[in-house]
Formats: C-alpha cells, sequence, structure tokens
C-alpha cells in the first residue's frame, strides 16, 4: 500500500446477526475496490468459522483467513480466525491469541485500534449489526486518530445494540442501512484522506494493542492513564483499572483484558456462574467422600466415626443442594433502585 493520501483500510466489526448482514455488503462492493477489508465476526471459539467462504461467494472480492505476517492487499477482504485476534500494522496482518476484549476473542476492538494506530485518518471504521456495545471503543479511537466511522442504521440491524450504542457515545460520519453501505464505502475509499488530521497516538492506546501482539516493552505494566478499581478481571482475577474515555467507562488488567461496563458485568456473571456450580461439585464429592467414610467406619465396627461422617455429609449435600438452586435461577433480575456500575464509587 504505497499511497496514503486515500481511504485504503477499511475495518468492520459485527456480531448477532452479522453473517446476512455481511453477506449484502460485500455483494455490493466492486472488484476494483481500492482499499483492504478487514472484518471481525464475533463467533464462538468452539466453532471453525466458515465465513471466507460465505463472503467469496456473495460479492466479486476472494475473503481468506489470513496468517500471521500475511501481506494486507487493496480489493482483498481478510477475516479473522476462530479464537484469535487480527489486528493491523503498516501494510500486514497480525494473527495472535492475545488476551479477550469484552469477553471476546476475536474482538472488533483491537481490530479498530490497531487499524487506528497504524493508518490514522486512511481508516473507515464500520459497525454493523450485534448485541451490546462492542465496537464503540474502537471507533472512538479511529475517530481520535482521524479516520471516519461509519454505523448501519440501528432500525435496519438485526440486533441494533452496538450500532445504536456507538451513536449515544459519538458523532459519527455516516449511518445508513447495509443498502447503502456498499456505494458509500467505495465513495470513501475513493476519496482523499487528509494526513493533516493524525493525531499523535496516546499511550493508552499504543500499551492495549502492544500488549495484544505481545510487544515485551509493554508486557508487566499497569493500564496508562486508569486508576485501581474495586473490581477483579472475570478472566484472570487481577486488579482492573477503570478509564474514562469521553464518557465510556471501561476496564483493562494489567495481562491485557479488557471490558466495557456492560461487558464486565456479563463476564462476571459468567464466572459467578462458574464459581457456583465449582462449589456444588466440591460440596457433592465432599459428601459422597463422607458417605464412603461413614461405610467404610460401619464395615469397622466404629459407630461413632460412621456418625460422624453421617452428619458431615448430610450438610455437605444440604449446602450443595442450596448452593444448585441458586445456581439454577441464573443471574438476578435488574431492580429499578439497583446502582449502576458508574454509580458504585
Amino acid at each position: 500500500m504505497a499511497r496514503r493520501d486515500k481511504h485504503d483500510l477499511i475495518v468492520i466489526g459485527a456480531s448477532m446477526g452479522g453473517v446476512e448482514a455481511l453477506m449484502a455488503l460485500v455483494e455490493q462492493l466492486p472488484e476494483d475496490l481500492p482499499a483492504a477489508v478487514c472484518i471481525v465476526l464475533h463467533i464462538s471459539p468452539g466453532h471453525r468459522s466458515v465465513l471466507p467462504a460465505i463472503l467469496s461467494r456473495a460479492g466479486p472480492l476472494t475473503a481468506v483467513h489470513p496468517e500471521d505476517g500475511a501481506r494486507l492487499e487493496k480489493g482483498h477482504i481478510y477475516v479473522a480466525p476462530n479464537d484469535q485476534h487480527l489486528l493491523v500494522e503498516e501494510g500486514m496482518l497480525r494473527v495472535v491469541k492475545g488476551p479477550r476484549e469484552n469477553n471476546h476473542r476475536p474482538a472488533v476492538d483491537p481490530l479498530f485500534r490497531s487499524a487506528a494506530l497504524a493508518y490514522g485518518p486512511r481508516v473507515v471504521g464500520v459497525v454493523l449489526t450485534g448485541a451490546m456495545d462492542c465496537g464503540s471503543a474502537g471507533l472512538l479511537a479511529i475517530k481520535q486518530q482521524g479516520g471516519l466511522a461509519v454505523v448501519q442504521e440501528p432500525s435496519d440491524a438485526y440486533c441494533p445494540d452496538m450500532p445504536q450504542n456507538v451513536l449515544n457515545q459519538m458523532d459519527v460520519d455516516h449511518c445508513v442501512p447495509i443498502a447503502k453501505m456498499g456505494a458509500l464505502l467505495n465513495r470513501l475509499s475513493r476519496s482523499p484522506a487528509p494526513l493533516g488530521r493524525k493525531r499523535r497516538a496516546s499511550q493508552a492506546i499504543k500499551r492495549e494493542v502492544g500488549k495484544l501482539r505481545g510487544d515485551p516493552a509493554m508486557a508487566n505494566t499497569p493500564p496508562a492513564g486508569g486508576r485501581p478499581s474495586h473490581f477483579s478481571c472475570p478472566d484472570c482475577g487481577g486488579v482492573l483499572f477503570e478509564q474514562d474515555e469521553q464518557g465510556q467507562l471501561r476496564f483493562n488488567c494489567r495481562v491485557g483484558h479488557a471490558f466495557t461496563g456492560n461487558a464486565l458485568v456479563s463476564g462476571q456473571e459468567d464466572a459467578l456462574d462458574g464459581a457456583l456450580w465449582a462449589a456444588v461439585r466440591s460440596l457433592e464429592e465432599n459428601g459422597a467422600l463422607a458417605r464412603r467414610m461413614a461405610s467404610h467406619a460401619r464395615e469397622r465396627n466404629h459407630a461413632h466415626s460412621a456418625k460422624r461422617y453421617d452428619e458431615r455429609a448430610r450438610e455437605a449435600e444440604q449446602q450443595a443442594l442450596l448452593i444448585r438452586q441458586v445456581a439454577m435461577k441464573g443471574p438476578l433480575p435488574p431492580r429499578d433502585d439497583a446502582l449502576s456500575v458508574e454509580e458504585i464509587q
């Protein structure tokens, strides 16, 4: 990518309903699109992604899962592989198994943030249909570096959360339905990117991208500009550092896991669910062992020991049943008077 005066990099993020939206979008892109397209679609780590084959059939551009270090070329579509982040460097792609962000890997925000750092005003960031608020922080980074922000019209999206959260957080350059987005991206890719809009990248962006790439210089360092919060990371248990990015509350831990407030609540619920079922298993095993010990004691005519083990078994079984009932109820429903994350200070 020798020329630096065009919007020659388009990065796209999608989640729920994203396959259909992406198919409809790539169908509209021309064969001579003068930009590279990078896509992150949130998928389960246990399922192999076939999205490149789907998108290659849907439109004229070839879509692939890139290898780490692959060259970034115009007129090609690069899709984040299963369970790996897709990052951008100047003229090159990185495919890494870095820390999860917003409980996802691949995640939208790492792609957007790395694109903003490497390409500045030449980037067009696009947020499509999806749940929760993934993509907002990354699109904000693109805007801060002089790039363009595009979102799918929420009323046109299968799940409007992601584009609507972007609109709630910032002023975007374009908000259009999928039917008009292909023509828009084609036009933007042929329009000048004013290099004068590029800003010096913040230490926070450099540090977050560096941690994902495994940069030794960024290892073992706390997040820049954040303050320790009262919350722990659901993924690793480390201290979370709180950052306010133009009204958007984000949390990062030392190793690089990152969350918006909504994603942190979801991650904590998942961690709590796992902890509850682990407690059930431990107590049920403890009760079963106590029953075995009681039986063994009776075989040896140790009545007092058998009684003591029977009591211990009953206590463990009752506790296991109580926690099982709590775990099966799932997360507590929100209350009207419940405090938000922002209010807990």
